[in-house]
Formats: structure tokens, C-alpha cells, sequence
């Protein structure tokens, strides 16, 4: 179990101004945000035992916040 947060800011460490400069010009874009960091929350809850649940939910928790990381970063790759 790690309780590490994975805010986006130290995800992409180096994309900062790209990803305000979409999250103000892309509103998908601003959704993933919206959508990462809220699950992102989630998870931190559940895995400080704030809020617990089972392992099969957690691991279906992780896996949906990996794709949208995902395509976080397919979409901050193609901003270039």
C-alpha cells in the first residue's frame, strides 16, 4: 500500500504552464484535471483508511486514475 499523493504538479513536474495554459484554452482537458485530481482525493482517502473499501475497488480506483494520467500526458505531448 503506498500512501504517496500523486498530484499532477509532481506527475509532470515540468509541464506546469502547459497544463494551465490547457486547462484555461481546452475544456477536455480541464475535465481530465477536474476528473484526475478528484479520484486522485479518492484514493488518498481509501488508502489513509479515511475512507475504506475493498482491495478489488482500490485497484479499480488506481487503474482509472493511471488512464487518465495517461491521456493527460498524450494530450500535453500533442500541445507541443
Amino acid at each position: 500500500m503506498s500512501n504517496t499523493p500523486h498530484d499532477l504538479h509532481e506527475e509532470f513536474p515540468d509541464q506546469g504552464d502547459r497544463i494551465h495554459r490547457l486547462k484555461t484554452t481546452d475544456a477536455h482537458f480541464a475535465r481530465l484535471i477536474d476528473d484526475y485530481n478528484e479520484l486522485n482525493r479518492t484514493i488518498h482517502r481509501v488508502e489513509s483508511r479515511v475512507e475504506p473499501t475493498t482491495e478489488d475497488v482500490e485497484e479499480d480506483l488506481k487503474c482509472r486514475r493511471v488512464h487518465l494520467k495517461d491521456e493527460i500526458a498524450r494530450k500535453l505531448a500533442e500541445a507541443d
